[in-house]
This record gives C-alpha cells, sequence and structure tokens, in this order.
C-alpha cells in the first residue's frame, strides 16, 4: 500500500535580508516534514492562497493535513475587538487555514492541529481565544520559553478515556511551549484532553469527527529528542492510511 500523503499548511514569511527586504516566502519548518517522513508518511507543503478552487485541488490530493503553528488568529473571527497585547496576526492565512479545515473535514481525513492549529480549529467551531496568557486566570508557568525547542519545559495532564491518552498511555507528559495566546472558550463538541497545571488548555479533541486532535505544544519540534513524540505523528499517519 502507498504511503499517506500528509498535507502541511504552509505560511508566509517576509524576507528581512536587505537585498530582499519585505519580499515574501511561502514556508513551513523543516520539523514538520521530517516528522511526517519518519513516521511513515509523504510530506506536501501546502501554500497560502486565496484561490478556492485551487484549494480544493490541494485537499483532493491529501490524506491527511496538520494545521500548523505560527501567526495569532485575527480575533474578528471570534467576535473581539483587537487587545493591545495581542501579536502578528496574518489575515489572509486564517482565511487559507479555514477553507483548508473545510474542506478537509468535508473529505472525511484525518486532522492534526499544532499550536495555532489548535488555536485556528477552536475558533473555526465557534470557541474564542485569549489574545494573551495575562488575561487567563491562574496562568502562572512560562509558556513561551523562547529558547532551546527541542528540550521540554513543563507538564501536562491528560485525561483518561481519550484519543490523546490513548496515544501516548500516561497521564503526565512533558513538552515544550512556544505559545502567548490560550483557548478561553472551547468549541462546541470538543472536549479538552490535556491541560498544564496553572490550568491552561493544553489539547483539544473534537467527540463528532473520526480523528480530529489538537495539541498547543510543538510535538514536531521534539520528534529526535523526546521519542515518544513520535505517537501523535504515527496514529495521525495511521488513520490516514486506514482511511484511505
Amino acid at each position: 500500500m502507498s504511503k499517506p500523503i500528509v498535507g502541511i499548511s504552509g505560511s508566509i514569511v517576509a524576507e528581512t535580508d536587505a537585498a530582499f527586504a519585505g519580499y515574501e516566502r511561502a514556508y513551513a519548518n523543516d520539523d514538520y516534514v521530517d516528522s511526517v517522513i519518519q513516521n511513515g508518511g509523504v510530506p506536501y507543503i501546502i501554500p497560502v492562497n486565496s484561490e478556492e478552487e485551487i484549494i480544493r485541488e490541494q485537499v483532493a490530493h491529501i490524506d491527511a493535513l496538520i494545521l500548523s503553528g505560527g501567526q495569532d488568529v485575527c480575533p474578528q473571527f471570534y467576535g473581539e475587538e483587537p487587545h493591545k497585547l495581542l501579536g502578528r496576526t496574518c489575515y489572509r492565512r486564517d482565511k487559507f487555514d479555514f477553507k483548508l479545515l473545510q474542506l478537509a473535514l468535508k473529505k472525511d481525513i484525518p486532522i492534526l492541529g499544532i499550536c495555532r492549529g489548535m488555536q485556528v480549529i477552536n475558533v473555526y467551531f465557534g470557541g474564542s481565544l485569549y489574545q494573551d496568557l495575562s488575561l487567563a486566570p491562574g496562568s502562572y508557568i512560562k509558556h513561551n520559553q523562547v529558547t532551546d525547542w527541542q528540550v521540554p519545559s513543563h507538564y501536562v495532564k491528560l485525561q483518561k478515556g481519550t484519543k490523546l491518552f490513548d496515544i501516548f498511555q500516561c497521564e503526565e507528559l512533558e513538552v515544550n511551549s512556544f505559545h502567548h495566546q490560550v483557548v478561553h472558550e472551547v468549541a462546541p463538541s470538543f472536549k479538552v484532553t490535556a491541560r498544564a497545571k496553572d490550568g491552561v488548555i493544553e489539547a483539544l479533541e473534537s467527540q463528532d469527527y473520526k480523528f480530529l486532535l489538537t495539541v498547543q505544544w510543538h510535538p514536531e519540534m521534539l520528534h529526535r529528542t523526546e521519542k515518544q513524540m513520535n505517537k501523535v505523528f504515527a496514529r495521525l499517519i495511521a488513520e490516514a492510511r486506514t482511511n484511505k
């Protein structure tokens, strides 16, 4: 059987080199690519665009979708004004990710949301975000470790009876952390599957969809140094293989 094709949502970055200052490039971090390869999938980076027909064709050629990390989600999509602590946003990427998600759901393929991807999914289904961790009651853990992305920095507690617990087979997991926004109102039909010790939501999963899993940390950055992090990608690819 051929290996499943895993689409990885791309992003846009503006070049800072003086010769090309402001020139936009399409990209995805290489750790996403390697995580898919090492766990039996074929990675396809899906570049941001606004053409629905093109996005439809992009989704038609994949067997699973990873919504990757990146910018803050525009608060207008969950009915809020921008807070002064809001970070960099990318409206056209938000629209692109929502369309990717819509079409992937329609195709009924397994979906994994990572960091921003988790936030995009929560907002798409009707949830909201705290625009900064300082607005989340009780938050005290440093959720943006800044450096050493390949080293875990805090613990999360996994909820028994969930897909996440089934994947990792443990009640507590040490993860890395690179975010300043977190889930506020959980989207209807989703349940919390992991929390940090300060109560911050670290994972969600759909109760209605066959495989729609999200995590706030970055397992792709840890997949070389913390081997258990490969389990989430292996499960995504196994689900894609079953679905083919």
